[in-house]
């Protein structure tokens, strides 16, 4: 009798999956179509290919509601620095997570979404 080591029940989940759960766990109410987007986001990121999942879709979506919901690419384009229109979008960024059942941003943090100048 040969024993054989049987073989896996499933492989592991390729990324997009992983980042996909990640995010329906984290923003649960965030819309399909604006999903997809974090989702494609967080994967063409360099800086978060080497991320948890989970990371990498928290980063992916606080960027994409900065940039989206908030006045921060206005902000950069008059001349305020990165942290400053920062500070000044927090409000409606924290709003815009909590929208989608995520937890907002605390305002002490330094986030450092790769790719969010």
């Amino acid at each position: 009798m040969t024993w054989t080591n049987p073989p896996p029940a499933e492989g592991p989940p390729n990324r997009r999956s992983a980042v996909a759960g990640a995010l329906l766990r984290l923003a649960p109410r965030l819309p399909s179509f604006e999903s997809g987007v974090v989702i494609d986001r967080a994967l063409a990121s360099p800086g978060l290919r080497g991320a948890a999942p989970e990371t990498a879709a928290r980063l992916a979506l606080i960027a994409y509601a900065r940039h989206v919901f908030t006045e921060y690419d206005d902000l950069l384009a008059e001349g305020y620095d990165r942290d400053s229109a920062r500070h000044f979008v927090l409000d409606d960024l924290n709003e815009a997570l909590s929208g989608w059942g995520a937890a907002p941003v605390p305002e002490d943090a330094e986030d450092a979404a790769e790719g969010d100048a």
